[in-house]
C-alpha cells in the first residue's frame, strides 16, 4: 500500500518508518526536517514531513512567546503596521500558516481597527488546537481551520487580506504555487511576511539553501497580474540569518468586502457549514470538525452523501 499526500507517494512501511524516525530526532534535539530530507532522498521538503514536523513542535511557539514577550509583541507590532492602511471593520482578514496563533492574537492586539472575521489555517490540528487556547487567554478571536497552503477550501476573492509570517518559509521550490493561491483568494491585498534570499547576506543564503528555503519570492509574485506596492526588508527580524521582508500585492478594482465562501478542496465545489461537519452537498464528501476545528484538507474528505438524509 502507498500513501498519497498532493502527490507525494510513500509506502505504508516507509511512512511509519518516517514518523518513527522523526519522532525519535525530535526527542534528541535534532532537525527533524532535515532528518525527513536525508530520509526520503528529496531535494525539497516534503509536505508530509513538514506536517509531522508541526504536529510534534506543537506548543513551541507559545513556549517562545512567553519566554521572549518582548520580541513578539515588537514582531506583531511591525505586522500590524504593515497591515494597518489595509484593514478596517468592514474588513476580513486571514493569516496563512497560523501555527499557535501567537502572531495573529498580537498583530490583532495592535490593530487600530479590528476586522470583522478573522480567519487563520494551519496544516496542523495540533497547532490550531493549541492556538485556539492562546486566543482565548489574550482575549482575542479568530476561525482557526486545518487546510493545505496550495489547496485553500475558499473561493476566489473570498478573504479581503490575507497575509503570512514566514509560512511559505519551508517550501523552496514552490514559490509560485503558494503565492498563486493567496492571490486567488484574497479580494484586496496580499501581504507576504517572508525570508527575502536576494536580500540577504551570503551567509544567511547560505542557511536558507540548507534548510530548504524559499528563494525568488519577488519573481514569482510579479508573474501575478496585480502590482507590488512594497518590496523592502523589515526594520526587525529576530534572526540576523533569516532577514524578514514585505512583498505587498494590490489587486486594484475590488474594494467592496464580500461573505467568506467555503469550497471543496477536492471538487470546488460549494462548501457549507453545518456546525459538527462541512457538507459538499453535489459530490457528496463532508469534512469533519475535530472539537471545534474544521479539517479541510483533501485528506480528511469523507465519503458520506446520505449524511444529511
Amino acid at each position: 500500500m502507498r500513501l498519497s499526500m498532493n502527490n507525494e507517494l510513500i509506502s505504508t512501511a516507509n511512512f511509519r518508518e518516517l514518523i518513527q524516525g522523526m519522532r525519535n530526532a525530535f526527542s534528541r534535539g535534532e532537525n527533524v526536517m532535515e532528518y525527513a530530507r536525508k530520509f526520503t532522498g528529496a531535494d525539497i521538503n516534503m509536505e508530509i514531513a513538514t506536517l509531522i514536523a508541526y504536529d510534534l513542535q506543537a506548543g513551541s511557539y507559545i513556549k517562545g512567546t512567553l519566554a521572549n514577550p518582548d520580541d513578539k509583541d515588537i514582531w506583531c507590532a511591525q505586522l500590524a503596521e504593515l497591515l494597518t492602511p489595509l484593514v478596517d471593520s468592514k474588513t476580513s482578514l486571514m493569516e496563512v500558516g497560523c501555527g499557535e496563533a501567537t502572531t495573529i492574537a498580537g498583530v490583532l492586539g495592535h490593530l487600530k481597527s479590528k476586522p470583522i472575521c478573522t480567519l487563520g489555517f494551519d496544516i496542523s490540528w495540533s497547532r490550531c488546537h493549541m492556538g485556539n487556547g492562546w486566543l482565548s487567554q489574550k482575549g482575542q478571536s479568530a476561525t482557526l481551520f486545518v487546510a493545505d497552503i496550495f489547496n485553500i477550501p475558499l473561493e476566489d476573492n473570498s478573504v479581503d487580506v490575507v497575509y503570512t509570517s514566514h509560512s511559505i518559509e519551508p517550501n523552496g521550490g514552490r514559490e509560485q504555487e503558494a503565492i498563486t493561491e493567496l492571490w486567488r483568494v484574497a479580494r484586496k491585498a496580499v501581504v507576504l511576511v517572508e525570508p527575502v534570499f536576494e536580500l540577504a547576506s551570503e551567509e544567511a543564503k547560505q542557511r536558507m539553501i540548507k534548510h530548504g528555503y524559499v528563494r525568488n519570492l519577488k519573481l514569482a509574485a510579479e508573474r501575478l497580474p496585480s502590482p507590488i506596492t512594497e518590496y523592502r526588508l523589515l526594520d526587525y527580524s529576530s534572526n540576523r540569518l533569516n532577514p524578514s521582508g514585505v512583498i505587498v500585492l494590490d489587486k486594484q478594482g475590488l474594494s467592496e468586502s464580500g461573505e467568506i465562501k467555503w469550497r471543496c478542496p477536492i471538487t470546488f465545489n460549494k462548501l457549507s457549514n453545518e456546525q459538527d461537519v462541512f457538507v459538499a452537498q453535489e459530490s457528496g464528501f463532508v469534512y469533519p470538525v475535530l472539537r471545534g476545528i474544521p479539517l479541510l484538507r483533501t485528506d480528511h474528505a469523507v465519503v458520506a452523501s446520505r449524511l444529511m438524509d
